[in-house]
């Protein structure tokens, strides 16, 4: 897999490449004050920022793997708050649901210590240019 480059908000809030399940990128951010809302609790806009930027990469992941290369447009983006992000490090993986020749649908769940038990997730619709 070529190497993924994350987006400057991605690196501004301390996200990184964790491993690679599956040809399916894992990104995660270590707690800290880039990130804290509320004291010892995640901020939700970090939260989001994590689901957004594990969906783009794992599309950027598969459409490198097919040799395709798209400008991302979001249509829309839905986040779920399941549980508060506790002062640890947080996770979060995409699953693309549909990818066809323009959009793409894909589903993210972020979590701390059990993937089991997302602390959120995220509904995204990309439209590629």
């Amino acid at each position: 897999m070529p190497e993924l480059e994350l987006p400057a908000y991605a690196r501004a809030l301390g996200i990184r490449l964790h491993t690679i399940e599956g040809e399916v990128p894992v990104l995660s951010v270590d707690f800290g004050p880039t990130v804290e809302g509320r004291p010892q609790h995640y901020h939700g806009g970090a939260t989001a920022g994590l689901l957004e930027n594990a969906g783009y990469a794992a599309l950027r992941a598969r459409l490198m793997e097919e040799g395709r290369d798209a400008k991302l447009k979001p249509v829309n983006i839905t986040v779920q708050y399941l549980a508060a992000g506790k002062s640890q490090p947080s996770f979060a993986k995409g699953r693309i649901t549909r990818l066809g020749r323009r959009n793409a649908n894909i589903s993210v769940e972020a979590w701390q210590d059990d993937p089991g038990r997302p602390i959120a997730t995220a509904i995204m619709n990309i439209l590629m240019a």
